[in-house]
């Protein structure tokens, strides 16, 4: 495949990552080329599980493996709770992972936007204690993905824990591992609710060179009950543009990037 092929494809997919659907002439406006290349560029997105073609244009493929919990209010309340901030997030955060690399991704709504923004891309390994993140990357040939095995401790959770998960992070080691929080104070550090998830992340934590936060602005100040670890050891935070300078400035005193979104 030539390069403008594959540059125009990418362009096509972030756009479509932003804004869930897209005429052809909006992605004509985007890409450029012709609006025949465009529809072949689809069809090759179509074919690679990436999109679905529609009537002028294409959507995004949002995953279909939600079905049982379709019907499960409190995982939509999940799902759908800061659902625009999450999928630019999810958008920044991939921005960051270079090909080549090797990273983690815990499990969370958050995350997840990270891992659906990693789909057209390649060489990249990708290790994770979330079984949905797997599903969603499990089809793309040019993703390596580490599922790292677990026990399920609650129901409706993605979420893999206990000593399988341990032991397996034990032999890997990352480049970045990005972590889905319900909390990230200045001073208590990053939180979870569970105490098992919490865990996995610090020995993700610790099998990496780098940490990064991806948190809504609404955790931000907030702790929960199960410590993961202090916030000096988190190099970059990626939250959204609803989060107002005072704070974000208690992490920047810490030496911590800042990037809202």
């Amino acid at each position: 495949m030539s390069e403008s092929i594959t540059r125009r494809s990418e362009q096509i997919v972030k756009y479509l990552l932003r804004s869930g659907s897209a005429t052809i002439e909006e992605l004509l406006a985007v890409a450029g080329s012709s609006a025949p290349s465009i529809r072949r560029d689809l069809a090759r997105l179509e074919a690679r599980g990436l999109i679905r073609r529609t009537h002028g244009g294409a959507e995004l493929v949002e995953p279909l493996l939600y079905e049982p919990f379709r019907y499960d209010s409190s995982f939509l309340a999940r799902e759908q709770r800061h659902a625009d901030e999450k999928r630019r997030i999810g958008l920044a955060a991939a921005e960051l992972i270079e090909a080549g690399e090797t990273v983690g991704l815990s499990a969370g709504t958050t995350t997840t936007h990270i891992g659906r923004s990693l789909r057209h891309r390649d060489q990249i390994q990708v290790v994770t204690n979330a079984i949905n993140i797997g599903m969603e990357l499990c089809n793309q040939t040019a993703i390596r993905t580490y599922l790292t095995g677990g026990v399920v401790l609650w129901a409706w959770s993605f979420a893999l824990c206990g000593n399988a998960a341990l032991n397996f992070l034990e032999n890997m080691y990352m480049d970045k591992v990005f972590l889905s929080v319900t909390g990230f104070d200045a001073e208590r550090g990053a939180t979870s609710l569970e105490a098992d998830e919490a865990l996995v992340y610090r020995k993700m934590i610790k099998q990496s060179k780098s940490v990064i936060i991806a948190a809504d602005s609404s955790k931000l100040g907030k702790v929960s009950p199960a410590f993961i670890c202090p916030a000096n050891e988190v190099q970059v935070l990626i939250t959204d543009s609803g989060a107002t300078q005072e704070a974000v400035t208690p992490f920047e005193k810490l030496g911590i990037k800042v990037v809202r979104v």
